[in-house]
């Protein structure tokens, strides 16, 4: 069964109330979370219910190893997540033979984050879980819970394999939620080929945060990277303390929401706010951390830097007292109750994946509490960690579907109360159409949940996997589904697994779990490495480091700025040292692409409508450098690094020669730059997919031609940027008509003259965005569209 409905209404009490239930007549239940934070909620929910005979534990990476052997011969609620579902618990299915024997229920919560290749791996361990269970002659029910899903019986089926029944009927009571959608404004500086820029989402949300917090409003600001959230909190301490010192003003927050009436009874009219410097909004960075750093602030929580909640009598160096209402958590730990008479930048935070078990329970309880009131969170909170009270929500840029956003608009009003939504559009071609079209967000149901089970790059390793645990007999294909036969086949003349009569067997000492890696892209990691110290900072996907950890790099760890001395792929480090740069960087790629097969393929307009297979060669050429105050481009500077090939999927339209003619001149007699509008066009359309396919515009990538030696015709390519597809380009191929026609409305409705980056611009293009030809784009989609 799944169970989609809305954000706090009752989910947790519909599957605690069977697990419950099934621990009372002697069975097990397993509760599996995409983070650790909601497990930590999750327990601390059960464990609320003071129920004896529920022995409740986590089973995470936070766990401590001389607690491990407790959880597994005693515990009948083990809270864990898919990583050490795939790492631990099922290798080691032995250790957990009891557990299995009489496991009853299997709750996947929050199940809507599971897509894409993630998803995809996601399943597969499902199905492995499924093999392990039935070894032990259990066949548990599945329980699946999301807040908000399109389509959501389909969805628990891929996900696991097995026919569900929906629930999605929500009579849950709720306040009403005001929602804003915020454009910033063009600054009077310009960017690539003199376009304008705008002040960025991240510089936006720290100065409404700052105005919130003023106001005693509590707040959550989501941000899409890490390295963001600290970036807002800093810039939010950084104007709370120039309020307070006098060099500032407060601001009543709505003052300057024009044409709207203040919220909370505030008087529009007042005095501004005195900025702290404009920030840059950081790009999305994968793997960029290795858990776990300390957290990079504040005084109660053991360094300078970021503003944290104060807990009393901490002892460290940095520790005051503060007057406030004082409470015991269950750890012992003195958490504040109440606001703090302390200074307003005190009250603000950052809270992301990577900061230490201990400190993320600290912030939680916190926020809860009321001694933080603003708080700057990546998506760590944004799945359903119980956080009640708060007032508003800020969302720095589009967060990638509209489940994401209801969910978390939905962090705010939770105790029945009325809420406050803003999303905070980023100079980007999908958030100007958004803000543009209201109706694209509004009245409109969620995206379907993206993954791909069969992809061949996800299922081999799990096959291998589940060979490893128990042999894989004829009897376990249908599990596996259709293509787990032509898999195996491979992987035995490869020479990963053995062929005999009675199945196929994992012969390796290796262990075979390691072949996958479940939330990555493939590969070793790299190490990134402080060259005077040898300390070990992070880690970054193998994928994904010749754009973050590249030569020249500026990279942000535990709120230290460090620039990368030399990427040494060869050995798998990347030397970094301390540095103050006043710039961020942006990698830039050159890419090739070549048709392998066309799977689909359909009449469009006049031209073709494809979906198959490629090949893509890309290469890292060059990194840009952007001043982080005004976001002026500083230079750009090239890099020697070797091309990578990825086999995927795609989809492509293709116009004929004939269609052209009419684009050749202008009404004003000027000819069209074929392949800058082309150009333009792809740029435009890899922003706008993610509203049709559950994936962010770094998830997929696209290749423009005037005439490609495939096609022989004009070309535009959008491809999944993950080995063996993810099912994004699939999603644009069913949804062209709606994506494209949405694709041309967001470069007619941006302001520009030319283009920027809210319409035609790439912030990752390799040559540099030239040639784009807006006008030409305009008409080139005109002309496919028959419009």
């Amino acid at each position: 069964m799944i169970i989609a409905t809305g954000t706090a209404s009752g989910k947790s009490l519909a599957y605690l109330v069977p697990a419950v239930t099934e621990i009372f007549s002697g069975g097990t239940v397993l509760y599996l979370t995409p983070t650790k934070a909601l497990a930590a909620d999750q327990l601390r929910t059960v464990r609320g219910l003071r129920l004896a005979q529920v022995r409740a534990a986590t089973f995470d990476g936070d766990t401590p190893t001389d607690e491990r052997q407790w959880v597994r011969q005693h515990a009948n609620y083990v809270l864990t997540n898919p990583d050490m579902l795939h790492r631990s618990v099922l290798p080691r299915h032995a250790s957990w033979s009891s557990f299995w024997r009489r496991l009853r229920l299997v709750v996947v919560d929050e199940c809507h984050g599971y897509r894409g290749v993630f998803g995809s791996h996601v399943a597969q361990i499902l199905r492995r879980l499924r093999r392990v269970s039935a070894k032990y002659g259990s066949q548990p029910v599945f329980l699946l819970a999301s807040a908000t899903a399109s389509e959501p019986a389909l969805a628990g089926m891929r996900l696991t394999g097995l026919e569900m029944a929906e629930v999605t009927t929500d009579a849950s009571p709720r306040g009403s939620t005001t929602f804003a959608l915020w454009e910033p404004p063009l600054t009077d500086l310009r960017g690539e080929g003199g376009a304008p820029v705008r002040r960025t989402a991240t510089a936006e949300a720290a100065d409404l945060l700052s105005d919130l917090v003023i106001e005693d409003v509590r707040t959550l600001a989501f941000v899409r990277s890490r390295r963001a959230a600290e970036t807002v909190a800093l810039a939010a301490r950084r104007n709370l303390e120039e309020i307070e010192t006098g060099e500032g003003l407060a601001l009543p927050f709505g003052a300057d929401l024009v044409g709207s009436a203040p919220p909370y009874g505030q008087d529009p009219a007042g005095p501004t706010v005195r900025r702290a410097g404009e920030f840059e909004e950081p790009a999305l960075a994968r793997g960029e951390e290795l858990e776990e750093p300390a957290l990079p602030y504040g005084p109660g929580l053991g360094g300078p830097g970021l503003g944290g909640p104060a807990v009393a009598g901490d002892g460290g160096p940095h520790g005051e007292t503060l007057t406030s209402r004082e409470s015991e958590s269950e750890d012992g730990a003195r958490i504040l109750d109440g606001p703090p008479a302390g200074r307003l930048a005190d009250r603000v935070a950052a809270y992301r994946a990577g900061y230490l078990a201990d400190d993320r329970r600290v912030l939680e309880k916190a926020l809860r509490s009321g001694a933080l009131v603003g708080l700057a969170t990546t998506n760590a909170l944004e799945l359903g960690v119980d956080v009640s009270g708060l007032d508003a929500v800020l969302i720095a840029g589009w967060p990638g579907t509209r489940a994401s956003l209801w969910q978390q608009a939905g962090r705010a009003g939770r105790a029945g109360q009325d809420a406050l939504a803003v999303l905070i559009a980023r100079d980007d071609p999908l958030d100007t159409y958004l803000v543009h079209h209201p109706e694209a967000l509004f009245g409109r149901p969620v995206e379907a949940i993206v993954l791909d089970p069969d992809n061949p790059y996800v299922l081999a390793p799990h096959l291998c996997a589940a060979a490893s645990e128990i042999p894989i007999t004829d009897d376990d294909l249908e599990i596996f589904g259709p293509a787990a036969r032509d898999v195996l086949d491979d992987l035995v003349a490869r020479g990963l697994l053995r062929r005999r009569t009675t199945g196929w067997f994992w012969t390796s000492r290796n262990r075979a779990a390691d072949l996958a890696d479940i939330r990555g892209s493939g590969g070793s990691p790299i190490q990134v490495v402080e060259s005077g110290t040898g300390r070990l900072l992070g880690t970054v996907d193998e994928s994904s480091a010749h754009t973050t950890v590249h030569t020249g790099a500026v990279y942000l760890h535990q709120g230290e700025t460090f620039v990368v001395e030399e990427l040494e792929l060869d050995a798998g480090v990347a030397l970094v040292s301390t540095a103050e740069p006043d710039y961020s960087t942006f990698a830039r790629d050159v890419t090739d692409i070549r048709v392998m097969e066309s799977l689909r393929s359909q009449a469009f307009g006049p031209g073709e409508l494809h979906f198959g297979s490629v090949e893509v060669t890309h290469q890292v050429v060059s990194y840009l450098k952007r001043r982080h105050q005004t976001g002026e481009m500083l230079g750009e500077e090239p890099l020697d690094l070797p091309a990578r090939t990825l086999c995927t999927r795609a989809v492509w339209w293709t116009l004929p020669s004939a269609a052209l003619i009419p684009l050749t001149a202008d009404p004003d007699g000027k000819p069209v730059d074929l392949g800058g509008a082309a150009h333009a066009a792809e740029h435009a359309s890899i922003g706008l997919l993610p509203l049709f396919a559950t994936c962010d515009r770094w998830d997929i990538g696209g290749v423009s031609t005037e005439l490609h030696p495939d096609t022989g015709l004009l070309t535009v390519f959008v491809y999944d940027g993950h080995e063996g597809g993810a099912g994004f380009a699939e999603r644009g191929y069913a949804k062209a008509a709606e994506w494209l026609s949405a694709t041309r409305e967001a470069i007619s409705s941006c302001e520009c003259e030319r283009g920027c980056p809210s319409c035609i611009q790439s912030p990752k293009c390799g040559n540099g965005n030239e040639p784009l030809d807006k006008a030409g784009a305009l008409r080139l989609l005109g002309v496919l569209l028959g419009s």
